[in-house]
């Protein structure tokens, strides 16, 4: 399985970002899949995660600003952030498997 991140880049406080995540393979709609960020000197932490029948996890107070969510047509899930503040900045992972798989990361940087 190989995962494409995409959708990251600098974005002001209070701006919104959504990053995509597209998995090669057949079992997409099977898969629990994930989104995960690490900021600068802390530890990587879960930001999300949706499992194959839909129920959906967040980490660490995030639900409200960021919402999970996927396309089993396109092989593809996705993390709408909004109301970014400057403590959201890291690069972000998208997972599948509960970490079994991982994808190549994206920077997310908010800042004025």
């Amino acid at each position: 399985v190989q995962l494409q991140a995409s959708g990251g880049g600098l974005v002001q406080p209070g701006g919104s970002l959504r990053l995509s995540c597209t998995a090669s393979g057949s079992s997409f709609s099977l898969a629990t899949m994930g989104w995960h960020r690490r900021a600068p000197g802390k530890q990587r932490e879960l930001v999300a995660r949706i499992l194959s029948g839909g129920s959906l996890i967040y980490g660490n107070s995030l639900k409200g600003r960021f919402t999970i969510s996927r396309d089993n047509a396109k092989n593809t899930v996705y993390l709408q952030m909004n109301s970014l503040q400057p403590e959201d900045t890291a690069v972000y992972y998208c997972s599948a498997e509960y970490g079994l798989y991982w994808g190549q990361g994206t920077q997310v940087t908010v800042s004025s």
